[in-house]
């Protein structure tokens, strides 16, 4: 049974949402403040904690900054702040200190049920994963590709645009290290990479992922934060120091302009420029909320003009060259479902 503590100062809203979950088959325990909260937690570990912001004395941001002071990293539970506020401000503060997703209040039932169980199925999915790396050799061959997979699969689940699109990543990249001669091992581990390039995107909220049409400025500044997030995920993987790279370095730009450090040209990482190219392949062969798949011609040309600025240009090249090969422009249609012909 699933254990959650959830921290509100207003006794209707502790009420509400306690019935709400404790009717789904999970434990609920009920704390009204922060410095009770971090009390608790000396001596339980639930499951997940739902944690309001506006509090008195201690407001829900503190209450995490000094939770996770407490609390050793391999140990964190995740949060999943209450907030009756829509700033983008709050959010974008939420997510760089670590939480997981905000739910709104007054609460609606079936959205909170659906919130937490998608957290709690997306941490499980982590913690899997780093047992599996835990009790195997410290190589990428003796990860369990069908947990990773699951994982990438749960990530692109929160947009109904995407789904798919990190296998694809993962096997257009895995094609251009191929092309570039790089041996076998290297080849699986970009792919690997590329599996795990969003896995930030856990800490998105999902009316941004999921918004119809284009993001205004501010919902753009929460998309940017899922590089540094996924990285701080994959990086308590100790075993496994580079597979952060494709999480982290994936949006920066060959220029200098990208996201999260302004790394240009060959500082960006190689991994990460191999999945920066097959990345924007398949955002433009893959159907969005504000548009269908594009032309495959104006998919080439949008190649061509982004070599040496956004991409690196050789391995724009090497994608516009299976673009090339690509005549009935099936490449992106036969990846749907994750299938892939190498």
């Amino acid at each position: 049974m699933d254990w959650i503590v959830i921290v509100d100062d207003d006794t209707a809203n502790l009420i509400q949402a306690g019935k709400i979950l404790s009717s789904r088959d999970m434990r609920v325990t009920a704390l009204r403040s922060g410095s009770a909260l971090l009390k608790f937690i000396s001596s339980n570990t639930p499951d997940l904690i739902m944690l309001d912001i506006r509090m008195p004395e201690m407001d829900g941001f503190e209450t995490l900054i000094r939770l996770r002071e407490i609390m050793p990293p391999e140990q964190e539970i995740p949060v999943i702040f209450l907030t009756g506020s829509d700033t983008p401000e709050a959010e974008t503060r939420g997510l760089q200190l670590g939480a997981m997703d905000f739910i709104r209040k007054p609460f609606v039932a079936e959205v909170l049920v659906l919130r937490v169980q998608h957290t709690l199925q997306l941490v499980r999915l982590q913690r899997d994963l780093y047992a599996e790396v835990k009790k195997k050799h410290a190589d990428y061959e003796s990860l369990s590709l069908h947990l990773i997979q699951a994982l990438a699969e749960t990530i692109d689940a929160k947009d109904k645009y995407t789904n798919g699109h990190s296998e694809r990543v993962a096997s257009y990249s895995r094609e251009i290290a191929r092309r570039c001669g790089f041996d076998q091992k290297h080849q699986e581990e970009i792919y690997i990479m590329g599996l795990l390039h969003d896995v930030g995107k856990i800490g998105v909220p999902d009316r941004v992922i999921n918004k119809r049409g284009r993001l205004n400025d501010d919902e753009y500044e929460i998309i940017k934060i899922h590089p540094g997030k996924g990285a701080s995920i994959l990086e308590k993987i100790v075993e496994m120091p580079r597979l952060k790279i494709g999480a982290r370095w994936h949006h920066e730009r060959y220029d200098g302009t990208g996201y999260p450090d302004g790394l240009a040209g060959e500082d960006i990482p190689v991994e990460a420029r191999i999945i920066a190219v097959a990345d924007a392949y398949d955002a433009m062969t893959s159907s969005r909320s504000y548009r269908s798949v594009m032309e495959q011609e104006k998919v080439r040309n949008e190649l061509e003009k982004a070599k040496g600025t956004q991409l690196d240009p050789t391995f724009a090249q090497i994608m516009i060259g299976m673009i090339d090969e690509d005549e009935e422009y099936l490449m992106h249609e036969r990846t749907e479902g994750g299938q892939h012909d190498n």
